[in-house]
């Protein structure tokens, strides 16, 4: 990411795997977002190998003017893999992603971006905090299945995060450089090593109550992925151990 005068405020990156369904939707949401609040943003759209319409479909979107970079990953590399390639093209002063199904509201920017003009580095959506506002829950199943990584996350790597898989986190651009230049796995729990990183390097996190709506499509599949996904977590400590560690200033935040 270069910097120069011209660089939006804000970019927002969409990981896409076969979101044709989804991706003009979001597109127009997220655009109309920055006119409505009068923000200079870019959109960047990581493609991760799809078998449908989806970069097509993002290239023909017409979003009133707002900047859209669509890039196509050869092959289904993994949401890690697109959001890190996503987040190192964007140019915004504040850079982050949201899902293509906009399962938490693009409004909730708002919140995002109070946080980290307030002095945070990194914010990030919550949907465990008491003022979360959850409109359709996740089957039984996959919530107990949450608590439980969420529990395993924080014994292993995050303690006080209550979190870490709500996708919708943002930066500053100095704290997206220097983690996603770090970060290195490509799945699904790259959101964990991404926050281990922040706190490694000192960075403060703000964790956000955000409104939140299950999208039942969702492309993990806690059978096949579940396990990986807390070898991973397991695997975080050991892919970063020579990275000095820093003390943030203020320490993490709820708001």
């Amino acid at each position: 990411m270069s910097s120069n005068a011209s660089d939006p405020e804000i970019s927002v990156v969409i990981p896409a795997y076969n979101e044709a369904r989804a991706i003009r939707s979001a597109l127009q949401s997220v655009a109309g977002y920055f006119r409505s609040r009068g923000l200079d943003g870019e959109i960047v759209v990581v493609d991760d190998g799809s078998s449908d319409a989806t970069a097509t479909l993002a290239r023909e979107t017409d979003t009133g003017g707002v900047p859209v970079e669509v890039v196509v990953n050869e092959t289904n590399r993994g949401k890690g893999y697109s959001v890190r390639r996503g987040i190192l093209l964007a140019r915004g002063r504040c850079v982050g992603f949201a899902d293509a199904d906009m399962s938490t509201p693009i409004e909730e920017l708002d919140k995002v971006r109070e946080a980290l003009a307030g002095g945070a580095d990194v914010a990030i959506g919550s949907r465990a905090m008491a003022l979360s506002q959850i409109a359709k829950h996740q089957p039984w199943w996959r919530e107990r299945a949450g608590r439980f990584f969420g529990f395993l996350v924080r014994r292993a790597v995050l303690p006080g995060i209550w979190d870490s898989q709500c996708g919708f986190k943002f930066f500053s651009r100095t704290a997206a450089r220097e983690i996603f230049s770090r970060q290195k796995l490509s799945g699904w729990a790259f959101d964990v090593e991404v926050l281990h990183l922040a706190r490694r390097l000192g960075y403060q996190i703000a964790q956000i109550p955000v409104s939140w709506v299950d999208e039942p499509n969702s492309k993990v599949k806690m059978l096949h992925d579940g396990p990986k996904m807390a070898l991973d977590v397991l695997r975080i400590r050991y892919l970063h151990r020579g990275l000095k560690v820093a003390v943030p200033a203020g320490g993490d935040e709820d708001r």
